[in-house]
C-alpha cells in the first residue's frame, strides 16, 4: 500500500512538473511575438531587424536593456543638473 502511494505521488509530481515545463516553453516560444516594437527615435541603431535565433534574440534583448538603462541614467543626470540650477 505504501509503495502504491509512493508511485501515485511521483506520478502526480511528474504531471505538475510537466505542465509547468510546457507552460514555460510556450511562454519562451511566444516571447518574440509578445515584445513591443522598438521605439523609433530617428536613430538607426535603436531599430534592429527581427532576430531569428534564440541567441540573436537574447543579444538583442540585452542590448535593448543596456540602451534603456543608459537612457534612464542620462535622463536622471539631466534632471539632477536642472534641479541644481
Amino acid at each position: 500500500m505504501r509503495a502504491l502511494f509512493g508511485v501515485v505521488s511521483l506520478l502526480i509530481v511528474l504531471a505538475i512538473v510537466g505542465i509547468a515545463a510546457k507552460k514555460q516553453l510556450q511562454a519562451v516560444g511566444n516571447l518574440g511575438a509578445a515584445m513591443p516594437p522598438a521605439q523609433s527615435s530617428g536613430d538607426a541603431t535603436t531599430v534592429a531587424p527581427a532576430a531569428s535565433t534564440v541567441r540573436a534574440q537574447s543579444q538583442q534583448l540585452q542590448q535593448r536593456v543596456a540602451d534603456d538603462v543608459n537612457k534612464a541614467l542620462q535622463q536622471g543626470a539631466a534632471r539632477d543638473e536642472s534641479a541644481e540650477k
